[in-house]
């Protein structure tokens, strides 16, 4: 397995989240939260055009669509485009209170359902929930409540078999999963997949103190394995279905936010990264941080679910 990180051209952003790797297009698009916008590439990979949508609001996570365009979580709902730069329309406004909650990290899975969680920016109560959003067959798009009691959504992730899924809290520092039923779409048996240590107290970037971070985006590999980033950890974490570590890569940013799997033959790690509110000898000692990372992997990731409605 390659240790080469290489940083996309033109990829800065404040918090760079949620990536996919578009087959049809062969683009990567990658959104940038509180830059309110979200970006895809444009030709080579390797010198790409880098385009920018504005958007109204924060958004948190996206999927592409069967149909083409977008389903995109902004602040205050779920929103579907046609098309790059199109109307947004509303398909589910939020249940929460937008003043102190936002989406955030979401995807579709296998069956074109967009699955999407919430984030408590207060961080002061465990009132996040993941919600699905099913608008297949023409049917009228409804969000259900999947989960819930987490204080910032994120690492959401399918196993290929669609017998589990995956979801963390990284405030709680801690990734749980579920037996899952996908075609009725039922979550039973909720566990912990694996906790992490606390942020010791006194911990500051540059420092003596060992961290090892809390669990941000994640995915899968095409073996089931669960990539997760590790914010403030400067690495991804891979672990199989057990649960138990198998590797860790080492990254040229303090705060990975996401994985993904793209190019040709899905062997291109892409991961965004953080730097909204960093220190400043962190961004001159991590330059590449807020850019978009990417390195090959021997081990192939899956393509991207679509959302279906």
């Amino acid at each position: 397995m390659s240790r080469m990180w290489t940083s996309l051209p033109d990829s800065l952003c404040d918090l760079g989240e949620s990536p996919f790797w578009h087959p049809e297009e062969r683009a990567l698009y990658w959104l940038d939260i509180p830059g309110r916008a979200v970006l895809r590439t444009r030709g080579d990979i390797a010198a790409p055009t880098i385009e920018r949508w504005a958007m109204p609001s924060e958004p948190g996570c996206m999927a592409p669509a069967r149909r083409g365009g977008l389903v995109i979580a902004l602040r205050d709902g779920i929103y579907r485009a046609g098309e790059w730069g199109g109307a947004l329309r509303l398909l589910v406004p939020a249940e929460h209170d937008t003043r102190t909650m936002r989406f955030n990290d979401g995807k579709c899975d296998a069956l074109g359902r967009f699955w999407a969680g919430t984030l408590n920016e207060a961080k002061d109560a465990p009132s996040a929930a993941l919600y699905c959003v099913d608008a297949r067959d023409g049917r009228a798009p409804v969000a259900t409540r999947m989960a819930g009691d987490a204080t910032t959504a994120n690492g959401l992730a399918f196993a290929p078999d669609g017998r589990t899924v995956y979801w963390a809290d990284t405030a709680a520092h801690v990734v749980r999963a579920w037996d899952w039923a996908s075609e009725g779409n039922v979550l039973t048996r909720p566990r912990v997949f694996h906790p992490f240590d606390a942020k010791p107290a006194g911990w500051t970037s540059g420092g003596s103190v060992p961290y090892a971070g809390r669990p941000d985006g994640a995915t899968v590999d095409a073996e089931g394995h669960y990539w997760v980033a590790m914010f403030e950890g400067q690495q991804l974490l891979r672990f199989a279905p057990t649960g138990e570590q198998v590797a860790a890569l080492a990254t040229p940013v303090m705060c990975p936010t996401m994985p993904c799997f793209g190019g040709d033959d899905l062997r291109t790690l892409f991961v965004t990264s953080a730097r909204r509110g960093r220190p400043v000898e962190e961004l001159a000692q991590w330059p590449a941080s807020g850019q978009v990372i990417s390195m090959r992997v021997d081990t192939p990731g899956l393509p991207v679910n679509f959302f279906e409605d």
